[in-house]
């Protein structure tokens, strides 16, 4: 039977399971990839499951996330992620080599092979042809661990592509489309693959750029072929031995298949506070503009950047306009700066940041209070820029560089300027040396421990009857930037759960942590998407140390939901959706958790108003089940090893 690109590499690394939509799977990792403002807690996670090395083929600790160091604690962890690395098997990408995404892209990305990171953007390898996908950071100690990756099996939508791009129309724009009509909903449970006689006409990074900001329609993952394309972008990386032809077979079959005429398509910009807020540039033209940010895990390659200092040559950032512009990787700081790109960002007035998220997550750039700041990132949502005033638009590089020279938002295809054309260099820089291999006497590290490297709380196994208050009740899109903020203020605090807990909910409510103690623990009622943004599993695993141990929505995204089943927080979805009308805040509930069983439904009593109502617990298999009744995901890994043992 004809096959797509996902089915194949899916089929290929599958170790148990049923290639059928909706289905538990479970599949063999070949990679992973862990950032600093997760890897901490992974790597705890993984030293907990007492393995002396990894079993992956190849693992990377990446430093681009907490580079601001006002005080101690990141320079702490980064020693940290360095001597565990050297110890058990893993490379290191020290500070200053660039974002995790853009350098994997680069220089270990691997056409028809497995990534599992513990950031929701670890798609980007999609753009070479990789099945790569973000998940919690326990999910990334466990695939160390040599243990599957359990999901379940998504849907294949396919995205086919005709015609060609028009200039200063880009890849920003075509994901930026289709995020126009999915929503930020219309992902879940779903793999994007991109064919058509367009996909011929894009480059790696701008294939890139589509599987990376794919994320942000809660998607499972997103993926291109790897094709003469993707072989010549390994051969400029010098990497050529690493390419394998992906390509869909003739016939293959997809469950639902968009269509996207890239000849007619046109600047587009995601307006506050939602990536699928999609408007073209033309409608809100004029908005004045107060900051320009460029870089990102999704707009900071090569070309992006030196497409900019072209639009950017002999011209000046306009007066009152604050432009930044972060490359993606050390690579690219090099290659822009030989080739005259950096000049031109200077003379222009841009402010030149380090290789780094930065501003994405809301370190350091912050926009002025009710500022508009227009950037070529991939999530707006609110107070995530570090000014909950601010009305953050996401827009292509092109579009960006357009609004900085205007100081108002504008179509680049409005300015008297021509297309720039760049096209990817026959070869790429390639200097390793910022990527330290594993130490070849791993027994002689000593792993440095900072003071603000918390123990790992103990795994609990719930009590038959979850009962406590409604501790807060929220809306529908709850991102885990809602549930656990990142931040210059709070991101430090990652590796000390008893110090980030304090955080829980504080761009929406600042009492929540002291309420939840005081009350012992109790549930969170929310709408549709709970959880939906970033991987980062401390949105699970704080509430879980405050004492959260059951979460009541009408849908989960799905890394999140993943996050709370591996700390042992029972994920439960109304049977009625009109039920979550009948919960206020501070209501007592209870559920009986003693019958728990795949499939069955269970009844909430709510003691406040005297009722009751059905919910689904949102568990896809039996493994599901064994970990919220061992409390976690640690102490079943714990058995599962000694069992393979």
């Amino acid at each position: 039977m004809p096959q797509n690109v996902t089915q194949k590499i899916l089929a290929a690394h599958l170790v148990s399971g049923e290639l059928k939509a909706g289905s538990p799977i479970a599949i063999r990792i070949d990679q992973t990839l862990t950032q600093d403002a997760t890897g901490t807690m992974a790597y705890l996670q993984f030293e907990a499951l007492g393995l002396p090395r990894v079993r992956t083929e190849l693992s990377v600790s990446y430093v681009d996330h907490n580079m601001l160091q006002s005080g101690f604690e990141n320079a702490d962890d980064h020693r940290f992620l360095q001597s565990f690395a050297a110890r058990h098997g893993i490379h290191f990408s020290r500070p200053g080599n660039g974002i995790c995404h853009q350098v994997h892209l680069e220089r270990f990305s691997g056409p028809g092979k497995t990534l599992l990171g513990s950031d929701s953007h670890t798609p980007t390898s999609g753009g070479a042809g990789m099945l790569a996908i973000g998940a919690g950071g326990l999910d990334i100690a466990l695939a160390m661990g040599g243990l599957p990756f359990n999901l379940n099996m998504p849907q294949v939508i396919g995205v086919r592509l005709a015609g060609r791009l028009q200039p200063f129309v880009s890849a920003k724009d075509i994901i930026l489309e289709v995020l126009r009509r999915k929503t930020v909903k219309g992902g879940v449970g779903r793999v994007f693959e991109y064919f058509g006689p367009g996909v011929a006409t894009l480059s790696v990074p701008a294939r890139s750029t589509i599987t990376n900001m794919g994320a942000e329609l809660g998607a499972t993952t997103s993926v291109f072929p790897s094709d003469a394309v993707t072989l010549d972008y390994l051969r400029a990386q010098g990497r050529e031995e690493d390419w394998s032809e992906w390509t869909a077979d003739p016939g293959a079959a997809y469950d639902e298949i968009l269509e996207i005429d890239l000849d007619t398509l046109e600047p587009l910009i995601a307006c506050p506070h939602s990536p699928d807020n999609v408007r073209p540039v033309r409608e809100v033209a004029g908005t004045p503009v107060a900051q320009v940010a460029i870089g990102s895990c999704t707009n900071s390659s090569y070309t992006d950047l030196m497409t900019v200092a072209g639009m950017l040559d002999g011209r000046m950032v306009a007066e009152g306009v604050s432009l930044g512009i972060s490359p993606g990787s050390r690579q690219v700081m090099e290659m822009v700066t030989r080739d005259g790109g950096l000049l031109k960002f200077i003379a222009a007035g841009a402010r030149i940041l380090e290789s780094a998220c930065g501003p994405c997550i809301g370190m350091g750039f912050a926009p002025p209070s009710e500022g508009v700041s227009i950037r070529s990132f991939n999530r707006n949502f609110y107070g995530r820029s570090g000014t909950k005033t601010a009305a953050v638009y996401l827009a292509s590089p092109e579009t960006c560089a357009a609004c900085a020279l205007t100081g108002v938002i504008t179509d680049p295809r409005d300015l008297e300027i021509s297309e720039v054309p760049v096209s990817l260099p026959d070869s790429f820089l390639v200097d390793d040396r910022m990527v330290i291999p594993p130490a070849e006497e791993p027994e002689k590290v000593e792993i440095l421990r900072g003071p603000n490297i918390a123990k790992l709380p103990a795994s609990r196994a719930p009590d038959a009857e979850i009962r406590g208050p409604v501790l807060i009740r929220l809306g529908d899109d709850i991102t885990t930037d809602h549930i656990m903020p990142a931040g210059a203020k709070v991101l430090p605090l990652r590796s000390n759960l008893p110090a980030i807990s304090e955080y829980v909910f504080h761009v929406v409510d600042e009492s929540f942590p002291g309420r939840a103690r005081e009350a012992g623990g109790g549930f969170i009622v929310a709408g549709h998407n709970y959880g939906q943004g970033s991987s980062r599993e401390h949105a699970a695993l704080a509430p879980r140390y405050l004492g959260v141990r059951a979460v009541l929505v009408q849908s989960f995204a799905r890394i999140h939901l993943a996050n709370l089943v591996n700390f042992g927080i029972l994920p439960l979805a109304f049977a009625d959706a009109s039920d979550y009308g009948r919960i206020d805040a501070g209501d007592e509930l209870s559920v009986d958790i003693s019958q728990l069983a795949l499939g069955k439904t269970l009844t909430v009593q709510n003691h406040t108003r005297n009722l009751g109502f059905e919910v689904h617990p949102q568990l896809a298999s039996s493994r599901d089940l064994e970990l919220i009744l061992k409390g976690g995901a640690l102490p079943w890994a714990s058995e599962q090893l000694e069992k393979m043992a």
